[in-house]
């Protein structure tokens, strides 16, 4: 266990993300709903997060947040440069930790941004939100080894953590975290066939979530390259083939690479 253990906890923006993060934390008994320290744009905002979580502290001022050992900072990227200059410098002798989970933004931004912290920057994707994630981790300089341990623990909570490079992590961004969307298209068009051959809709759905789940368990599990699973399923003059090959001639595999792509360079953009 980390020797890191801060006794409260900000969080700027408790968006969805945010709360996908900070719940499994008060769940497990690792933060305290009287340690957490949550900063909101509104007042029924606050409210609805007070009924949500009985004794969690939302408010719209985020004074309070700011004065906490660590903070989650969760707000939109556009709005980075409002918060920051709104932001009171710290008081305490040691450096507080501001964790960043905004979009594209570097580490080299935020520590102008935020001279007196020590800087996390992070890249969580949406399936977090069911325990399913991946996070991304590149550090600051001077966070220790402990903090980097706590920090690993707290998106442990939610998924799979990888520290990296922090030139990897627009790359990973595309896949990880824009890759959801361009899955749910796919799922959505497969179903659309479905519906188009003959299935009712829910039930068309359902399969193509289905198939999708379980297709990534195999991969995963049986470690196989997609391209095994791909040869597994395509009989000679079968019906995988000439779906495949419908896909070859509609150009789908450059039509994905160049998503990953162009969301790569977007993120490089925010930054």
């Amino acid at each position: 266990m980390s020797s890191f253990s801060p006794t409260s906890f900000g969080v700027i923006g408790l968006g969805r993300m945010a709360q996908a993060l900070l719940f499994p934390l008060l769940e497990s008994g690792q933060l305290s709903a009287a340690g957490v320290q949550a900063a909101v744009a509104s007042l029924p905002s606050a409210e609805r997060l007070r009924q949500q979580r009985p004794g969690l502290q939302v408010s719209t001022d985020p004074a309070a947040a700011w004065g906490c050992a660590a903070v989650l900072l969760a707000v939109k990227p556009q709005q980075l440069e409002a918060v920051a200059a709104a932001a009171p410098a710290p008081t305490g002798a040691e450096p507080p930790l501001l964790i960043s989970v905004l979009a594209g933004v570097t580490v080299a931004r935020l520590q102008r941004l935020f001279p007196a912290w020590r800087i996390v920057r992070a890249v969580p994707n949406t399936p977090c939100l069911v325990r399913a994630g991946l996070t991304g981790l590149a550090w600051g300089e001077g966070v220790s080894a402990e903090q980097q341990a706590w920090v690993q623990q707290l998106f442990a909570q939610v998924g799979e953590v990888l520290q990296l490079p922090e030139v990897q992590l627009d790359a990973f961004l595309a896949l990880t975290s824009s890759g959801p969307a361009f899955v749910a298209m796919v799922a959505e068009a497969m179903a659309d066939g479905a519906v188009a051959a003959g299935l009712p809709r829910v039930q068309a759905h359902h399969l193509a979530h289905r198939t999708l789940a379980g297709t990534a368990a195999l991969l995963q599990e049986q470690q196989l390259h997609p391209g095994q699973l791909k040869d597994m399923v395509s009989s000679p003059g079968g019906t995988t083939i000439a779906g495949i090959r419908a896909l070859e001639s509609s150009g789908l595999r450059s039509a994905l690479i160049e998503a990953v792509l162009a969301a790569a360079e977007r993120s490089r953009q925010l930054g």
